[in-house]
């Protein structure tokens, strides 16, 4: 599959202050991609050059093929910065049919678009509101509208749920979600467990660098380690690791979790040492609260940045 995004050891500069010393990045085609790290990781410095707002110091930028120009990728890119404003004394209508227009859509064109994007976020009733009006989630969500705007191929989602109450959050997530393999979105939050649900890429970046990159289920272990929390009671380990083929068997006494790498083949899958394990545990008695796959997105991304 071809990146609709790709960063080569990519830096840039401000001053004395390094806000990029070394991205790489491969988005692919139709994927949904998270952008994970702290505040002053570089996220928003890495968007600005992507928009072609900001040029790298050193390093290859190369968006939907070829340099990140904002004339080339007019109508292509979109992006949501994390403060976007809107204009206080014009309609939520005029301010998408304007930003329509910069695009180069017809006035007609533009219309139907500001009354579909809209319908996309569930807002088409405050169509007619002056943008001072709205509340801070009401504004939030006709951000991420105007992102939609035109049906871009690349779109570059900084922080859209934050704010939002948990059904708008829920249904913008749903929204993400669905346009996988219609376009490609990269969304930055700092909500881990969000990203873990809606992406199927993910990048942890700190200080400016990549510090690993790719498929959601490989930076989870989902596909080579199991875990299960057992309830006080029996501890059978060594039956455990006496009878179940794993590369590693590690138990955690103070979380009383047990974890279990393996390789995985087409003739074994994580289902598959599940039942294993499962097994072996009751007939020695113990008792089972949990079971699952693989680390949680937070877990894999503390795990990195400690």
């Amino acid at each position: 599959m071809t990146a609709a995004l790709h960063l080569q050891q990519v830096k840039k500069r401000f001053g004395n202050v390094h806000a990029l010393r070394g991205v790489d990045l491969a988005v692919p085609r139709g994927s949904v991609f998270a952008l994970i790290g702290p505040n002053g990781a570089g996220k928003t410095t890495l968007f600005g050059l992507c928009c072609g707002y900001l040029q790298a110091d050193a390093g290859r930028v190369d968006v939907l093929g070829g340099p990140p120009d904002p004339v080339r990728l007019k109508g292509k890119l979109a992006a949501l910065p994390q403060d976007a404003l809107l204009g206080r004394d014009i309609t939520v209508r005029e301010h998408l049919v304007f930003l329509a227009r910069l695009q180069g859509l017809a006035a007609d064109v533009a219309d139907r678009e500001a009354a579909r994007v809209l319908g996309l976020v569930d807002l088409a009733d405050l169509a007619t509101r002056r943008a001072g009006t709205l509340s801070h989630g009401q504004i939030k969500r006709v951000g991420v509208a105007q992102a939609f705007l035109g049906e871009p191929e690349l779109i570059l989602l900084d922080e859209p749920t934050a704010g939002l109450d948990p059904r708008n959050a829920h249904d913008l997530r749903n929204l993400i979600r669905d346009q996988r393999g219609q376009r490609t979105i990269v969304v930055s939050s700092h909500n881990l467990q969000e990203l873990e649900a809606i992406c199927d890429e993910a990048a942890f970046i700190e200080k400016g660098a990549t510090l690993e990159a790719g498929a959601v289920a490989a930076l989870t272990r989902k596909d080579g380690e199991i875990h299960v929390v057992l309830a006080p009671g029996p501890e059978p380990l060594d039956a455990l690791r006496a009878r179940v083929p794993a590369k590693t068997i590690t138990w955690d006494p103070a979380q009383r979790t047990l974890r279990v790498q393996f390789e995985p083949t087409p003739q074994r899958v994580a289902e598959d040492v599940i039942a294993e394990v499962l097994r072996e545990l009751l007939s020695a008695g113990a008792r089972i609260s949990a079971v699952g796959k693989g680390r949680s997105l937070e877990q894999r991304y503390l795990e990195q940045t400690t």
